[in-house]
């Protein structure tokens, strides 16, 4: 079982294991936040062979609007019962070893990998390299959209941690009991406050410290080692179950947390929300800056 990330090479060694096969299920995340089509245009021109699209707006994520009409930032979580069907829809049992990829370095792939942990499901990775590490390989693509049949995947005991605003607004108070550490996984101009160009506010929530997602990579697209990231992260964070991820809409949030796994830095949790919800409220408190 493959809890955090899958080699282009090990993908390759399942698929051409018929036993293998049939226990598993590929899923291709590929998404451009500025045009919400681009991801399945690529998945139609060419994907991995047996792999089912996701589209992070309509099955990664849920309604924008809580019950009481409250904006619930951009891309909030998903109901529980929606996302059964959905990964039902896409083939996964309760067996199942799923494989998320897409061709940004995890970025959305890790959004898949963080909601099936939160409903028990551990056995889920990571491409490492995405698609542009299976082609490097010169593995196939194929551009027939796969078809599996209906799975049965439940609801088990949670591998995730989560926190509301009201939680973290709350930690911003001395007397909180949380006292957590925030890490914002935006890129670092848009973390101070500079060249916002997807949410209405510019800035981060006080207190928040800056982890750009992309820092877990190496140049080629892959993730670091896990010492490598294990040290990096130590500097950031002296506990991990005393930590918050967030980012803009509570995507990228989720590479921090996968990153944490493969730095052995388990017990983190994800503020779903994050800066898109954070911001929609004035009353809520802004910073910019570096600090």
């Amino acid at each position: 079982m493959l809890t955090t990330l899958i080699s282009a090479e090990q993908l390759a060694a399942q698929l051409r294991n018929e036993v293998s096969q049939k226990n598993l299920v590929i899923v291709d995340c590929r998404h451009d936040l500025m045009d919400a089509q681009a991801g399945k245009n690529a998945y139609d021109a060419g994907h991995i062979p047996r792999a089912i699209f996701a589209n992070l707006d309509t099955d990664l994520s849920g309604s924008k609007y809580d019950a009481d009409g409250v904006f619930a930032g951009r891309h909030p979580l998903p109901k529980v019962d929606d996302l059964l069907q959905t990964l039902r829809h896409f083939g996964i049992n309760n067996d199942t070893q799923v494989v998320a990829y897409d061709a940004h370095g995890g970025m959305f792939a890790a959004r898949l990998w963080w909601l099936l942990r939160s409903i028990g499901h551990a056995s889920v990775a990571v491409l490492d390299g995405g698609i542009g590490a299976w082609t490097a390989n010169g593995n196939p693509l194929q551009t027939e959209a796969a078809q599996n049949s209906v799975g049965n995947i439940a609801l088990r005991p949670t591998l995730t941690k989560q926190v509301n605003v009201h939680d973290v607004l709350n930690n911003l108070s001395a007397s909180s009991e949380l006292q957590h550490q925030v890490i914002d996984a935006r890129a670092a101009d848009r973390f101070r406050g500079e060249n916002e160009t997807i949410d209405p506010v510019g800035g981060h929530i006080p207190g928040a410290k800056n982890r750009f997602f992309k820092d877990n990579l190496q140049a080629d697209g892959r993730f670091k080692s896990a010492q490598q990231l294990r040290q990096e992260w130590l500097d950031l964070i002296t506990e991990p179950s005393k930590s918050i991820m967030q980012c803009g809409s509570g995507v990228t949030a989720c590479h921090n947390l996968l990153a944490l796994e493969v730095a052995g830095l388990s017990g983190a949790a994800l503020y779903p929300g994050s800066w898109s919800e954070w911001c929609a409220d004035a009353k809520r408190p802004v910073a910019s800056g570096s600090q």
